[in-house]
């Protein structure tokens, strides 16, 4: 059975219900699944928890879910950049769990490697040890940290072939590899999609038995957060 999708929307038909657990990759706003994302809030699903290293900024990357009324918690390690997440967190319309940035990753890197739960010294001692169990190990105190496993999973690679096989561009690799692996249902957006055997098997990331779905990604505008410039130097003038 063939993994291409014709749309993003094609791609989430018959997956989405309410109130389930949807991972997203992206670090920031750099390789977030754009498309995928549009079509979850074009799709009306309700009652979300999305799992992700940030929730973008207002009105991009997951900033469109939260305006949309759709999340009812977050799992991430920053989302300093949406004043709309703040006000709503705030205002106790939306459940936030804060988790150090090392740790989400491997939470979620343990979801998709089978294992339950690991032990970590990062947050000992802070609120987010708060009632998780703690072990002690070679005198050193660790606390307990649960493995992600998400309903789906959705993704943003930058090449891959249609049996499923991803690599990752630059900062995109950040999450994108390890949400890949923590659904039970992973749907990618790729910009450019091959043919077997045309991605070189030292650039694949991702394994293709990880991916069900697979759809091609609009060509548009790469945002970031902050742009951040200065003048430059020693320019000879023409």
């Amino acid at each position: 059975m063939s993994k291409i999708q014709d749309s993003a929307a094609a791609a989430l038909e018959g997956v989405l219900q309410d109130g389930m657990t949807l991972a997203v990759g992206g670090f920031g706003l750099s390789g977030i699944p754009a498309d995928l994302i549009e079509a979850v809030r074009d799709s009306g699903v309700q009652n979300l928890t999305v799992v992700s290293n940030n929730m973008g900024v207002d009105g991009k990357g997951l900033g469109i879910l939260i305006e949309a009324g759709q999340v009812r918690k977050v799992i991430a390690s920053y989302v300093g950049e949406n004043k709309l997440f703040a006000e709503q967190y705030l205002a106790g319309k939306l459940e936030v769990e804060f988790t150090p940035q090392g740790t989400l990753a491997e939470r979620l890197r343990a979801g998709g490697a089978g294992i339950p739960a690991f032990y970590t010294k990062t947050g000992v001692g802070t609120l987010v040890a708060e009632g998780k169990p703690l072990e002690v190990f070679d005198g050193e105190t660790y606390v307990r940290e649960r493995a992600i496993i998400a309903d789906v999973a959705l993704v943003h690679a930058c090449t891959a072939d249609t049996d499923g096989n991803l690599a990752y561009r630059y900062t995109a690799r950040n999450f994108n590899p390890v949400v890949a692996t923590a659904g039970k249902l992973t749907i990618a957006e790729a910009e450019v999609i091959l043919q077997p055997g045309e991605v070189d098997p030292n650039h694949v990331v991702t394994p293709g038995v990880f991916v069900q779905r697979l759809v091609q990604a609009t060509n548009r505008v790469k945002d970031i957060e902050q742009r951040t410039v200065r003048p430059r130097t020693g320019l000879v003038s023409a």
